[in-house]
């Protein structure tokens, strides 16, 4: 020990006499504060290893009724398996979109929620890459790296851990790690992951390893919504440099690309939402222009058409509305328009166009998490973050202890804010 503060004091010693050595010093104290937490918190779960963890957790226990903050039972992770405990966790439109199951079928009770960062307690057999204290990102995708797909440039859509919303157990062995400590009443899992409880298991292939200086309330955003924005403009629509881009829906995943748009170099990023209320952002982001179809007589595309010349490059559809994805298609400029669909449709939703949009050169094509393969792909944006490329913070407009988690369901339903960050262990 005595060998290591010596080393440290002559390090910052010679880091003090460099160029911006102020920055460097508060980076190189981050990282060495950031492993010393690691290493005591590994020390701290080598207790609960192997054994069942009690702890809290909001259950979803019919549709649309506001979640009960229970006292639950998480088993030990099994084989390729990681338990994590949950320190951050934020609201998505797909937690709501299941939670209230209007056009899907209603699994309860469940632990809902998919975007959330932690720190992994333990690890199964056969985890080589992941260990105990590393800050982690669970996602509701994966990448085994073994299939067509993984092995493939061209594709994030694993045939193993690929998003399943209807599997309420691991896939080892269909069975669930949750159970009510009242009753040991199984608990269904949501998208491999159910970050709404304090401990969750994930297959390792779904577990993303971060820097550990990214600050894990911001780092929590990365696992779905904001990747999934980014990427779709600059995995999916790859604009070239002074291109123009229409958005369809200003929420996280809609401004997320207008980032992407700004990163990518595009003259022209046009907001589109009849939520008036969303010009305020559209001006935060940086949005160039901001269309609300309420207030014109003619079609959106049309109005899109004459502001940008006779069509837009590219078209992000973030709504999952089918009308907002035709209009999309219509917008764009025929001969190289690419319209890309994000949003998540209806179960029985039909999309319809004129073929004559496709002899004229223009395309449509879908994404996943923006494109990403998570643990090879995913770790760019980390890197964004730390080069402060990327501002993750003014994403959160709310916050709130995991006692008052259906709070953030009411701001997201009544539109109110981007997104809401859940503190798990408050």
């Amino acid at each position: 020990m005595h060998s290591l503060q010596k080393q440290r004091s002559l390090l910052f010693q010679y880091l003090r006499s460099s160029p911006n050595s102020n920055n460097i010093i508060h980076n190189y104290s981050k990282m060495i504060l950031s492993s010393s937490s690691s290493l005591l918190l590994a020390s701290n779960f080598s207790s609960t290893a192997g054994k069942v963890i009690p702890c809290k957790a909001a259950v979803a226990w019919e549709a649309g009724k506001p979640l009960v903050i229970e006292d639950v039972e998480v088993a030990p992770p099994q084989a390729k398996e990681v338990r994590i405990n949950i320190k951050y966790s934020s609201l998505c439109h797909t937690d709501l979109y299941f939670w209230e199951s209007k056009c899907v079928p209603p699994i309860f009770p469940r632990i809902l929620g998919h975007e959330a960062s932690g720190i992994v307690e333990s690890v199964g057999d056969g985890v080589s890459n992941l260990k105990p204290g590393d800050h982690v990102l669970p996602l509701f995708t994966g990448e085994c790296g073994e299939c067509p797909h993984c092995k493939s440039e061209d594709s994030n859509m694993c045939e193993v851990l690929r998003i399943n919303p209807t599997r309420e157990g691991m896939i080892s062995d269909g069975k669930s790690r949750f159970s009510t400590i009242k009753g040991k009443e199984p608990i269904s899992h949501f998208l491999g992951t159910s970050t709404f409880s304090q401990y969750t298991v994930v297959h390792s292939g779904s577990v993303v390893k971060i820097n550990p200086t990214l600050p894990l309330d911001k780092a929590c955003l990365l696992s779905c919504g904001i990747s999934t924005g980014i990427g779709s403009i600059l995995n999916v629509a790859k604009p070239k440099k002074g291109a123009s881009i229409a958005i369809f829906g200003l929420g996280t995943v809609g401004l997320a690309a207008a980032e992407g748009a700004k990163i990518a170099g595009a003259s022209r990023i046009i907001g589109i939402d009849k939520n008036p209320n969303k010009l305020e952002y559209a001006m935060k982001f940086g949005l160039t222009d901001f269309v609300n179809p309420e207030e014109h007589e003619r079609p959106v595309h049309e109005v899109l058409k004459e502001m940008t010349n006779g069509g837009v490059d590219r078209c992000i559809e973030c709504t999952g509305n089918i009308n907002a994805l035709m209009s999309a298609m219509e917008a764009l400029h025929d001969g190289w328009g690419v319209a890309v669909l994000v949003g998540v449709p209806s179960g029985d939703a039909v999309f319809k166009t004129n073929p004559f949009n496709f002899l004229n050169e223009k395309t449509i094509t879908g994404t996943t998490f923006g494109n990403y393969k998570p643990k090879t792909g995913l770790p760019t944006l980390v890197d964004m973050f730390m080069n402060n490329k990327l501002e993750l913070g003014k994403f959160i407009t709310h916050r709130v202890p995991l006692s008052e988690i259906n709070k953030a369901f009411d701001y997201m339903i009544k539109g109110q804010g981007l997104r809401t960050i859940i503190d798990m262990n408050d």
